[in-house]
C-alpha cells in the first residue's frame, strides 16, 4: 500500500481537508464578496420593467453577450417583436441577490429574462434556455430540419457544459486566483486546449458550427472561445494557449466578430473596458448607435 501524501507538500503547506468543510467568509480571491455556499435573496430590491416585450437583466460577460447578440441578430433580421430593455445587473455589488432577481432566477446568475409578450409573463433563466426560447419564438437561427436542429442543440449544450472548465477552471486560476498554482493552471490549460482543438477540427470542414448555416450555436460559442483566441478575455491567454495553433477557429471567430449585430450585442451591459465603449443599459437602438459612432470616430483614418 502506497504511503499517504505528505501534508507538508500541500498548498498551503500542512493543509489537510477537514472531515466536514466549513465556509470561511472572505475565501475565494477576487470574487470572495459575492460567493457563498447558500442560495436566496440577501436584500429586498424589485427589478425595473421597461416598455419592450423582452426584459433582460444581465451583465456583458460571455454568458450575457450570448443573449444580447441573439436579440440584436433578431432585430437585424426584421423581428420587431425582439425589441428589448437590457438592465445591468452588477454582480460585483450583489445585484443578483436582490429579491426581484432571485424571483426570476433562484440560481442568482446572470442573465435572466422575462418575456412580457406572453400572459402571464414568462421568466426564463440560463442563457441556453433563453436562446432556445427566442429562436423558437421568432423561427430564426434554430433550424427546423431534424438533423440540423439536433446538431445545433448539441453544440449549444457542448458550450454550456464545456465553458465552466474554460472560465471557472482555466480563467479563474490563470487570471483571478489570489496565487498562481501550477497544478491547477496546467490541469485546466490542458482541458482548454483540448476544447479549442475540438472546435478547430470541426471548423476545418464547416463554415459555421452547423455547416453553412449561422445558428444560436455560433452565437453561444463565440463570446467564450472566439474571445479567448482573439486575445479579448484573460490577458495573455491567447499567447499562453498558443491560439495560432487553431487557424480554423480563428477564421470562424473573425467572421463572427465582424457581424454588425455581434458588435452591437457585445456592447450591451458592459462592466469592463473604456467607459466610452460601454452601453450600461439598452432601451432602444440609439443607445448602441451612439457608442458605436463614438468608437468609429476614434479609429484612425
Amino acid at each position: 500500500m502506497a504511503d499517504a501524501p505528505d501534508p507538508a507538500n500541500n498548498l498551503p503547506a500542512g493543509y489537510v481537508p477537514p472531515q466536514v468543510w466549513e465556509w470561511a467568509p472572505g475565501n475565494g480571491g477576487q470574487f470572495a464578496n459575492i460567493n457563498r455556499p447558500v442560495s436566496g435573496a440577501t436584500h429586498e430590491k424589485e427589478l425595473p420593467v421597461g416598455r419592450h416585450p423582452i426584459q433582460l437583466y444581465s451583465l456583458g460577460t460571455p454568458n450575457g453577450q450570448k443573449v444580447t447578440i441573439l436579440l440584436e441578430e433578431l432585430l437585424a433580421a426584421g423581428h420587431a417583436g425582439a425589441e428589448y430593455d437590457a438592465w445591468k445587473i452588477n454582480i460585483g455589488e450583489g445585484d443578483q441577490f436582490g429579491s426581484g432577481f432571485v424571483a426570476i432566477n433562484p440560481n442568482s446568475k446572470i442573465p435572466a429574462m422575462v418575456d412580457h409578450s406572453i400572459s402571464p409573463a414568462l421568466p426564463i433563466f440560463e442563457s441556453g434556455a433563453m436562446m432556445i426560447h427566442l429562436a423558437e419564438k421568432f423561427g430564426a437561427f434554430l433550424p427546423t430540419d431534424t438533423a440540423k436542429r439536433a446538431q445545433t442543440l448539441s453544440w449549444l449544450m457542448w458550450q454550456m457544459g464545456s465553458a465552466p472548465f474554460l472560465g471557472g477552471g482555466f480563467g479563474h486560476f490563470f487570471a483571478y486566483a489570489p496565487i498562481k498554482i501550477q497544478y491547477a493552471i496546467d490541469r485546466y490549460a490542458m482541458e482548454a486546449k483540448r476544447q479549442l482543438h475540438v472546435l478547430d477540427t470541426h471548423l476545418a470542414t464547416h463554415r459555421y458550427m452547423v455547416g453553412d448555416e449561422y445558428t444560436i450555436a455560433d452565437m453561444a460559442i463565440f463570446p467564450w472561445y472566439g474571445a479567448v483566441v482573439r486575445g479579448e478575455t484573460y490577458a495573455g491567454a491567447d499567447v499562453f494557449l498558443n491560439a495560432q495553433e487553431y487557424p480554423n477557429l480563428l477564421r470562424w471567430a473573425a467572421e463572427i466578430a465582424d457581424r454588425e449585430p455581434v458588435r452591437r450585442g457585445r456592447l450591451v451591459n458592459r462592466g469592463t473596458g473604456p467607459e466610452d465603449q460601454r452601453v450600461p443599459e439598452r432601451h432602444d437602438s440609439g443607445d448602441i448607435d451612439v457608442v458605436l459612432a463614438r468608437m468609429r470616430a476614434a479609429q484612425p483614418a
